[in-house]
């Protein structure tokens, strides 16, 4: 009788250890999760600074190019002749 008590013991203990794991992958897939969200949003942050760079060189360009019109139009004579 005592060796039954003993067995069902050891069972309950084995079912929580076995439990306690399964609880501890399930963490660890909700950190994976976590971890991969994480970089989806580094790489949407990323794409954004890009197209932020982007519409800055644009810019940049076109404020060059506005100042080239108007330095030529104030002075024909810069003008670059083929």
């Amino acid at each position: 009788m005592q060796a039954n008590a003993l067995t069902m013991q050891a069972n309950a203990l084995t079912m929580q250890a076995n439990a306690l794991t399964m609880q501890a992958d399930a963490l660890t897939m909700q950190a994976n999760a976590l971890t991969m969200q994480a970089n989806a949003l580094t790489m949407q942050a990323d794409a954004l600074t890009m197209q932020a760079n982007a519409l800055t060189l644009l810019g940049i360009a076109k404020i060059n190019s506005l100042r080239i019109n108007e330095m030529l139009y104030l002075d024909p004579s810069k003008m670059l002749t083929n």
